[in-house]
This record gives C-alpha cells, sequence and structure tokens, in this order.
C-alpha cells in the first residue's frame, strides 16, 4: 500500500469531518452525530500515526543529503546515526498504520448478551460451563464492566446447562467477538472417581445487544406465552405463571425467561435477548454476503467450530484458529486472558488489511 497517498487522502477527509463536527446542528440528529464522531476519532487516531510517519521519511531524506554534502566528519557521523535510527524506525510505523487503517465497526461499541451452554461431557460439562462463565465474569469486574444473569439453568452438581448474562460496558463487544464457539476441556472431572481424563465441551455465543433502533420486530411475528417457572430442586418455582416464552415465529427463534419473580420483568428480559439474536441472525446474513474475507480470519463464530481447548494436566490454554497458547491455565481462568484476545484482534486487523490491499 502507497502509505504516503492513503495519509493525503485521510487529511483531505479529516479536514471535511471536523467542519461537520462543528456544525451545531449535528447534536440533533444522535445517529449521524454518533457515527460522525467515530469517523473524527478514527482518523485523529491514524493521522497521528501517519503524520509522525510522514516526518520521519523526510528526515530520513533530510540524512541522506546531509550526508552527501556536509564537509565536516562529525556532522556527517551524527547524520548517519540520525539515519540508521529513522530506518529502523518506518516498519514500527508502517505496522502500527496497517492496523490503524482499519475502521473500527460500530458493532464492538456494543454491549452484549453471552449465552454459555454445555454440549459434550454431562455433567462435567455443566460444571465447565461454571467455570468458563466465571472466567468471563471475572474479565468483566478487571475491567469495570457490569454483567447480570437474564437466564440460568443450574444442574444438581452446580454446574450450568445454560447461563445467559447481559455485559454492559466500554467495548464490551469489541473486547469478546471471538469468543463465539466450541470450547473443549480436557481434565480429570470432579464428578470422576477413577481419575481419568475426560474431554467435554461448551459453547459460547456472543451477541451484541439490540437496541429497538436496530431491528425492528413486528409484534404479530412473536407468539407470547406465560407459564409456571421450574428449576432442579425446586429451585426458581413459584405458583404464580411468572415464566415467559417468545417464539419468533418467521425464523423460529425461541426465548424463555423465568429467573425474575415479576412477569414483566420476565417479559422485559425476553424482548432483550430476542432483540440480540434478531440482531445476531441478521448479522450473519450480512456476513454470509461477504464471508471470505472473514472467513480468513478467525471462522464465523459458528457455535459447531472448535476455537479453544483448555488442557489442565498440561497447564495450557491453546486457541486453534491462531495457533496460539498461553501457560498458567488458572490465571487465565480467573481473567486474565488479555494476551490471547489482544492477539486474536490483531490477527483479524492484519488479514483485514490483506483485503484491503487487494
Amino acid at each position: 500500500m502507497d502509505f504516503l497517498k492513503k495519509i493525503d487522502e485521510l487529511d483531505k477527509r479529516f479536514v471535511e469531518v471536523n467542519e461537520m463536527v462543528q456544525d451545531p446542528d449535528l447534536v440533533k440528529d444522535q445517529k449521524k452525530y454518533k457515527d460522525v464522531m467515530r469517523e473524527h476519532g478514527f482518523l485523529t487516531s491514524v493521522l497521528e500515526t501517519g503524520h509522525e510517519y510522514k516526518k520521519t521519511l523526510q528526515g530520513i531524506e533530510d540524512a541522506k543529503v546531509m550526508i552527501t554534502t556536509e564537509d565536516d566528519p562529525d556532522m556527517k557521523e551524527m547524520a548517519r546515526e540520525e539515519l540508521k535510527e529513522l530506518e529502523e524506525k518506518v516498519p514500527q510505523l508502517e505496522n502500527e498504520l496497517k492496523l490503524k487503517l482499519i475502521p473500527p465497526d460500530p458493532l464492538d461499541e456494543k454491549n452484549i448478551i453471552l449465552e454459555i451452554r454445555s454440549a459434550a461431557g454431562g455433567d462435567e460439562a455443566s460444571l465447565f460451563v461454571r467455570d468458563v462463565w466465571e472466567m468471563y465474569c471475572h474479565l468483566a469486574d478487571r475491567k469495570g464492566w457490569k454483567y447480570e444473569n437474564v437466564e440460568a439453568q443450574e444442574t444438581e452438581v452446580g454446574g450450568f446447562n445454560k447461563i445467559v448474562t447481559q455485559i454492559s460496558g466500554k467495548f464490551v463487544y469489541g473486547t469478546l467477538r471471538y469468543e463465539s464457539g466450541v470450547h473443549r476441556v480436557q481434565r480429570v472431572p470432579q464428578t470422576e472417581a477413577q481419575g481419568r481424563l475426560q474431554t467435554s465441551t461448551i459453547t459460547v455465543a456472543v451477541l451484541p445487544e439490540a437496541e429497538e433502533a436496530d431491528i425492528k420486530i413486528n409484534p404479530g411475528d412473536v407468539r407470547v406465552d406465560v407459564m409456571r417457572a421450574g428449576g432442579p430442586g425446586g429451585q426458581c418455582v413459584n405458583t404464580t405463571d411468572s415464566a415467559v416464552r417468545l417464539t419468533h415465529i418467521p425464523t423460529g427463534i425461541v426465548v424463555i425467561q423465568q429467573d425474575q419473580k415479576s412477569q414483566i420483568k420476565n417479559k422485559e428480559k425476553a424482548w432483550e435477548v430476542l432483540r440480540a439474536r434478531l440482531f445476531d441472525y441478521e448479522q450473519s446474513k450480512l456476513d454470509a454476503e461477504r464471508s471470505s474475507a472473514r472467513k480468513k480470519m478467525v471462522g464465523n463464530g459458528d457455535r459447531s467450530e472448535k476455537i479453544r481447548t483448555y488442557n489442565y494436566p498440561q497447564d495450557r490454554v491453546t486457541d486453534h484458529r491462531i495457533n496460539m497458547s498461553v501457560h498458567n491455565l488458572p490465571a487465565f481462568m480467573m481473567g486474565n486472558m488479555d494476551d490471547m484476545l489482544d492477539a486474536l484482534n490483531v490477527y483479524v486487523k492484519e488479514e483485514e488489511f490483506k483485503e484491503l490491499e487487494s
């Protein structure tokens, strides 16, 4: 890519966007305001590095001229040293520009609905659902995010067959969007008396939370059923019809909410989850239309894909999409997973940059 040409193009665009930002009427259209401010932030970040890049290239040219025209040996030596430093700086700035030139996805700023379900492995899988859910809760605590359970289906052994959690905060979806898929665990289960190693799997789905403006739902397309809540061991059971089931007839998507004692609150939560799932459904259709780039990255987030293995005997977590392993699994399960999350995002941006160049 011709970085200098691209920087000049962005400089011109920055002048246009800066004029929009100064328009007092901009705030009257909140959607346009958010889009303009997002682009303004993107351009500011790129051009900060871009201008340093141009300055560095100019410094290289100046140093070369000094080396060929200067008579003073000391000045020549100083110019050679400066030239060496500047030339070493160029590839670093180019790598930084590659990552910054990819425009941010507006979805990255959204809150999420996190769904974790047991798959293969029975009780051990349900226990691992709890472990992974706690891992994300620890991460949320570290980052100052807020979270609230929407639905939890507990098992007799203390795990979850399914747990759905809302997580809100800064850049939540952008951080966790590539966590969707099959997570595999290899360990000796608490439920295993013979001490034999078992492999179990769970699925994780990270859905960007949708606002009413993001997705329009025809009320006539949704069947609403109310019923009595139920759960193992008498948990979540009450004598009123507080549980709510929403069925979106065109897509067949079903949402059941029963964690709240109030039918009204359960219905509100159910609609929030339904909007998120329908939003994800629509986004998946868009992704399918432009899937070539996405599939070259980290997969399409399909839950049938095994994305990560947690190997307890070897104290190792491996992400199969980027072939990256980290040790100190206990720390990882306490939410110290930034290195892997950052590596995934960098990998995706690098692949997107290749698409941008082609």
